[in-house]
């Protein structure tokens, strides 16, 4: 049953998770600083996308298969901090590539969706959400409905905040030390991320 109680519960849960650093959101800031906000709108937007058929196939039952092979989860590890590490290796000098020369761009609407899959905080996110707010007796499509919707709309606001943070930094990069600087924070940030994916245990 959907009540007021469980709405703002789930919205909670939802800022917290969705807001707190993670892959997502290192790739979002690196997105901002080099991109600016406008071109990182599809990331923004690739990412509820992308968890909202996570969480869909967990309320459906894809979370068991995460149970009865847990080497699954070990798999989504491995692919996730190796990809985290590929951007981290492309940040390096990326900011100091004239414009004329530089070819990178930031992720595209299905490539924020594809990475939700190997994203191991989001599926730890979609099996804890489920399996502490689905409401009890409710209808399957009414339910997973639910939750998807709630997702959405916490998710959006609370990704947003770190490519726009990052476009804000991004109009004090004139300073080349300060460039380079940020440049290699920013690497570091997402290099810790991965290895936080690699070395999580749930």
């Amino acid at each position: 049953m959907i009540t007021w109680e469980l709405i703002v519960a789930l919205a909670v849960y939802n800022f917290i998770m969705y807001v707190t650093p993670g892959p997502n959101n290192s790739i979002l800031t690196a997105s901002g600083i080099k991109f600016g906000f406008a071109r990182s709108i599809p990331n923004v937007l690739g990412i509820p996308t992308g968890h909202g058929l996570q969480l869909a196939l967990v309320c459906l039952g894809l979370g068991t298969l995460f149970i009865t092979y847990p080497i699954l989860y070990d798999i989504l590890r491995y692919v996730g901090s190796a990809y985290i590490l590929y951007l981290a290796y492309k940040m390096f000098g990326s900011l100091n590539v004239a414009k004329s020369e530089d070819r990178s761009r930031p992720l595209k609407y299905y490539e924020a969706i594809l990475f939700q899959f190997v994203n191991p905080k989001a599926w730890v996110i979609c099996s804890t959400a489920v399996t502490l707010y689905y409401p009890k007796g409710e209808n399957i499509i009414i339910g997973t409905l639910f939750m998807v919707i709630m997702s959405t709309i916490v998710n959006i606001p609370s990704i947003s905040i770190w490519a726009y943070g990052g476009s804000v930094i991004r109009n004090y990069l004139n300073n080349e030390k300060l460039k380079k600087t940020v440049e290699w924070f920013l690497a570091v940030m997402l290099i810790a991320t991965a290895a936080s994916v690699f070395l999580y245990n749930t």
